[in-house]
């Protein structure tokens, strides 16, 4: 008789204030790692833009240790399916307000609990002028400003949100120059900022609510803003709300998250 190994397994909307909002990452908790070629499969098979694994952290840094995959690769930093994570610990427990994640790209990231909205600390990016001629040709639009961080961001601001909605980029085209973020934002119409963003090489065409984009979307906006904390809307289908705060070299993202599923990956 063959015997299967089974996970523990959340759906969690992350940046939702319901179901079927915000962004879709799947949770998984781990007693030990398995093999980054199973870790890798089982993310493939989730098919959301992230999946996260976490199990407690034996170096005594943090609570937890904590990676996250697309349905192609391991990357270096994401925002919802963080907030996700923590949101599946901090529901198990009541009396506990905060969790800690060490990561092996982004360092220790911290997240507390208020009420019924979560507080998350990404490291602040803040981006730098950049002349991308080729990536606006094939994003579309006429961006009053690009920028870009090393993190491979790529931000293309415009003048009006409408032109924002109306971008319909060459997706099978960006997805050949690798896995890098093509962040589209604008003045929001009942938000501070508004954005899209696309991460095709990793197999993303478009995000819903993309953590890792509004770290960078952060300083970026509370420069030309000249506030510390503003609100965001990303404008994909789903579509998703986030309270964003710099604080120093970090930046604070502040959100809901919904549990749509809990059950069992076997293996």
């Amino acid at each position: 008789m063959t015997t299967s190994r089974t996970i523990p397994y959340y759906h969690v909307d992350a940046f939702a204030e319901r179901p079927f909002s915000g962004n879709q990452a799947a949770v998984m908790p781990l007693e030990s790692w398995l093999d980054d070629e199973t870790l890798q499969a089982i993310g493939e098979e989730n098919n959301f833009a992230e999946t996260a694994f976490y199990l407690p952290d034996e170096s005594g840094q943090a609570d937890y240790e904590l990676r996250w995959f697309t349905p192609t690769l391991e990357i270096a930093l994401c925002g919802h399916a963080t907030l996700a994570s923590g949101h599946v610990i901090l529901s198990q427990d009541p009396d506990r307000d905060r969790v800690t994640f060490r990561t092996r790209q982004a360092g220790i990231l911290t997240m507390t609990r208020h009420g019924d909205v979560y507080a998350l600390e990404l490291p602040s990016y803040a981006p730098a002028p950049k002349d991308m001629p080729d990536i606006v040709a094939l994003v579309g639009g006429e961006p009053v400003e690009t920028q870009f961080h090393e993190g491979r961001y790529n931000v293309l601001c415009y003048g009006t949100a409408d032109e924002v909605l109306e971008l319909k980029p060459d997706l099978k085209e960006l997805a050949g120059r690798g896995n890098e973020q093509y962040i589209c934002t604008a003045p929001g119409k009942d938000t501070d900022v508004l954005s899209r963003v696309f991460v095709p090489g990793a197999g993303v065409d478009e995000d819903s609510v993309t953590g890792s984009a509004h770290a960078v979307l952060t300083p970026f906006w509370a420069k030309r803003l000249g506030l510390e904390e503003f609100t965001a809307f990303q404008a994909s289908q789903r579509g998703g709300h986030v309270r964003c705060r710099l604080d120093g070299d970090k930046a604070w993202l502040g959100g809901k998250c919904v549990t749509v599923v809990e059950g069992l990956f076997r293996l």
